[in-house]
């Protein structure tokens, strides 16, 4: 709720509530002008304000002797009704009385709840009542509990339950502190049985400590499934069990649902509820175990209901040093105040907590006696110690034994430091959907990557697995990681669902698995959840700043999210035609969202793709990809690929290096695993001759994308700018191995080539180039190149005549003809050629520095002033 919109509110009630009952009726009509869900929120404010207990607030299933009643009316000892005799009273509430009872016919002990006589006088209220208790008895779980029989007496209706010998999570909270392991151990087996009866369609909606039973065995009891649903509004004749139910902590007849503190902000609202409101309810039980404190305080009703919808918790392990990173992640995450954002299914909060419970209880075997702060009974304390010395005693004699082997295992649970994100599988049976899929794929890249001490491998590695049976010891040693994230996707019309699956890719043993059941309109938020939830399985531990980056949206609009993603698919084809097709794609999303900037390094990316890729002149591209750049890092400095777009641009285009330098610099200090970055600060270090550093920067690239053609290929090429040229071949051999049909590897191969003097293979390997990509025009002026200096003039004129031809057809980069012409030795054609790529701003001017073919032009005044106008020299 807006904090405008709880002011309102929260006037109305406080003026409704000095007026007395007869007058608030004319008062709330003219106040509220007819927004019937302002009236219904100030309504149910009133209502929990002057309710005073819940059905059943004092439950009625603690021992007997504990918890005995003085009946002062209602059914007495040894009465019978139908089968049951009475022992005695248990609790009374709003819509009747419980008592202790035994079963005559099956012998045996039952809580009986006898409703008050006016159910019976009400029909309407009565078929609901009988249809949800149904309901309620058909759910079959051991932590749910067990209703007998559903009966009526003449005029009285009562429900027979298992009587439990125990005591309410409520007592148990207020006798001592709750333990780490026993608050999960009472959590997982209360979100089974909300997993259970949610399939079944039953939400509770009032999961509270004093619906909670804990056996003396350590079962756990969920009570009273389905009886919180049986009131609604006063004014709600529609007979339907979900109509929208009103705030109380009471169920007095006609009035609805549930405890003030243990609501859900949409519950609080009285707005419609689903299974979700009782994933809240139970983070505020877990949160209330854990912390020894609600997450949401207040003296008066409204005060509890305004930090319900305004207000953040304390961290739990503020009060609690216990509680792990994971463990708060999950509190938060089943508190969130958005439904959508908040766990969507009991079942995968009931994962985690099995999962955190698991490693709870490795890490207490692990820990000697004597460690814990907690007091121990001195039985227990013996015992410990005697486990803990043999323990010490094994341990000792495995050391002994195994030597330094035992150190080179890694530790059980330790961290996971590598991992590939394979390409999400589209198994929606839609063609279309397929951009959802990889697109999903590559934000989740993106977003781990800038974790820290995190191995990611990047798109252009795990894509090569597309479409590929997976085998994960395979794909493990060709990648070096140790796990894979995998996942599915399936989108029916506005439904989505995405498995997710952690393997260690060496047991192929699953770590962790998750579905995701959304609508297409949570898809944003999705995305972010699903990094966030990673991150915790991985085990990585994140700073504030990291949290925030993890978590982050870039857009709010659902629309432009998906037309971004369809831009980075189209992209991603690396045709000019597709390139195309995403440009149009980045310009809606920006069109939906002006504050979208990832909308904009998308543009970025494409414009500058057009003039590196396609022969598209540099004057009218590049100064569109530097504009978009600008606009990224305006709306989000922190962006780091609006930093490595813009160092790009500035580097081809504006030639100022020192700029560039600082836009890869700052784009690296704030994502370092960037591969793509990391590849193109390389590339402009070796242009600059910076040689050292610009292959330690593309082995980074390498190593965080291991099978990427591109970052080998120009590791290849940046090797042969250092004069390493055997290197150069061996690198552009493994190039090949990954792909034998990459153009742009063949045809740096044929420039190494041509500087070792091997013409004819340099001829060879820029023929297969041009063969591969008939587009550009560089594979011609390699070849050319190489047949003039291997002295086959009048192939090369022919090629030269060819290339010539096709610059008057459309855009040649002048730095091709000048590259050919440099082959004849003709330094007035050649110095004029890479005039006019100055004037046009050819990006390939950026190679003049690095590429021996011009070493025969250096002495000259003429190069030398294209030099220092460029800014190479000074």
């Amino acid at each position: 709720m807006r904090s405008d919109r709880w002011q309102e509110v929260n006037e109305i009630f406080h003026s409704a509530l000095a007026l007395s009952p007869d007058k608030r009726v004319a008062f709330l009509t003219a106040a509220c002008q007819g927004h019937e869900s302002l009236r219904i929120e100030v309504e149910s404010l009133l209502t929990s304000h002057e309710q005073a207990a819940h059905f059943i607030e004092s439950p009625p299933y603690e021992r007997a002797a504990q918890i005995k009643v003085a009946e002062k009316k209602g059914l007495r000892p040894g009465q019978i009704l139908s089968s049951y005799t009475i022992i005695s009273t248990l609790g009374a509430g709003g819509m009747g009385e419980v008592y202790l009872a035994q079963d005559t016919r099956l012998n045996r002990r039952v809580a009986l709840k006898v409703f008050l006589a006016d159910l019976g006088r009400d029909d309407e209220r009565l078929r609901r009542f009988e249809l949800e208790a149904q309901a309620a008895s058909a759910l079959n779980h051991p932590n749910i509990l067990t209703i007998y029989e559903i009966g009526t007496e003449g005029v009285t209706h009562f429900i027979a339950t298992e009587f439990i010998d125990g005591q309410t999570l409520r007592g148990r909270l207020q006798a001592a502190r709750v333990e780490i392991a026993e608050a999960l151990n009472i959590a997982t087996q209360i979100a089974a049985a909300l997993d259970a009866a949610h399939h079944s369609g039953i939400v509770h909606r009032d999961i509270k400590p004093e619906n909670v039973m804990l056996r003396e065995d350590g079962l756990v009891k969920v009570l009273d499934f389905g009886l919180a649903k049986l009131t609604s509004r006063k004014d709600d004749r529609s007979g339907e069990s979900q109509a929208p139910t009103r705030v109380s902590v009471n169920t007095s007849p006609g009035v609805v649902m549930g405890t003030v503190a243990y609501m859900s902000p949409e519950q609080a609202r009285g707005l419609p509820l689903d299974a979700r409101t009782d994933i809240f309810s139970l983070g505020v039980v877990l949160y209330e175990m854990l912390a020894g404190r609600l997450p949401y305080p207040g003296e008066t009703t409204s005060d509890v209901i305004a930090a319900i919808l305004k207000t953040s918790p304390l961290p739990a392990s503020q009060f609690n040093a216990e509680i792990s990173a994971e463990l708060e992640r999950m509190i938060h995450k089943a508190l969130e105040k958005d439904r959508e954002e908040r766990y969507q299914t009991a079942k995968d909060l009931l994962v985690d907590l099995r999962r955190v419970k698991r490693q709870s209880e490795l890490q207490s075997e692990r820990i000697p006696a004597g460690t814990s702060s907690a007091p121990k009974a001195a039985g227990h304390s013996k015992t410990r110690l005697r486990i803990a010395v043999a323990v010490l005693s094994a341990l000792l004699l495995a050391l002994i034994g195994l030597g330094s082997w035992f150190f080179a295992l890694r530790p059980l649970n330790a961290p996971i430091e590598s991992i590939a994100v394979l390409p999400f599988v589209n198994e929606s049976g839609i063609g279309d959907v397929e951009y959802l899929s990889d697109g999903m794929t590559e934000s989740l890249i993106t977003s781990l990557s800038q974790l820290p001490n995190l191995n990611v491998k990047a798109r252009g590695s795990v894509f090569r697995y597309k479409h590929k049976d997976i085998d994960p010891r395979k794909v493990s040693a060709e990648l070096s990681v140790q796990a894979l994230l995998l996942g599915r996707v399936v989108q029916h019309g506005n439904d989505l669902t995405l498995y997710i699956e952690l393997v260690d890719a060496k047991s192929e043993n699953t770590l962790w698995k998750a579905d995701y059941n959304r609508r297409v309109v949570n898809l944003v938020a999705l995305q972010s959840e699903i990094a966030r939830d990673v991150a915790a399985k991985l085990r990585v531990r994140l700073s504030g700043d990291e949290k925030q980056r993890l978590a982050k949206n870039y857009t709010e609009s659902v629309e432009a999210y998906q037309v971004y993603l369809k831009g980075r698919y189209h992209l991603a084809k690396l045709t000019q035609k597709e390139t195309q097709e995403s440009i149009s794609y980045f310009q809606q999303a920006i069109d939906l969202d002006p504050s979208y900037a990832l909308a904009y390094v998308g543009l970025a990316t494409a414009y500058r793709s057009f003039t590196l890729s396609f022969d598209m002149p540099a004057n009218e591209s590049l100064p569109k990809a530097k504009a978009a750049a600008q606009k990224a890092v305006e709306i989000d400095e922190g962006l780091a690929e609006a930093h490595a777009v813009m160092g790009f641009t500035i580097f081809w285009y504006d030639w100022n290096w020192d700029e560039a330098e600082n836009q890869f610099k700052r784009a690296l200090e704030l994502n370092p695993n960037s591969a793509d970055t990391h590849l193109g600060y390389a590339h402009m270090l070796s242009s600059l001759g910076r040689h050292a550093e610009a292959l330690a920067e593309a082995k980074r690239a390498r190593e965080l994308d291991p099978l990427n053609v591109l970052i080998n290929a120009n590791e290849g090429l940046y090797l042969n700018h250092a004069g390493r040229r055997d290197e150069a071949l061996v690198r552009l051999q493994k190039t090949f191995e990954l792909d034998s049909n990459f153009w742009l590897a063949h045809l740096f191969a044929s420039n190494v080539y041509s500087d070792k003097g091997m013409y004819v293979q340099a001829v060879a390997e820029a023929r297969k180039a041009r063969e591969l990509n008939p587009i550009s025009s560089l594979p011609l002026a390699y070849m050319g190149y190489a047949l003039a200096k291997s002295g086959k003039q009048a192939d090369s004129q022919e090629v030269l005549a060819e290339l010539l031809k096709l610059s008057a057809e459309h855009y040649v980069p002048p730095s091709h003809v000048a590259f050919l012409y440099s082959g004849f030795g003709d330094h007035a054609e050649t110095l004029a050629w890479l005039e006019r790529g100055y004037q046009q701003r050819d990006p390939k001017m950026t190679f003049l520095k690095v590429q021996s073919n011009w070493n025969t032009l250096r002495e000259d005044p003429r190069f030398q002033d294209l030099m220092r106008r460029i800014g190479f020299t000074q």
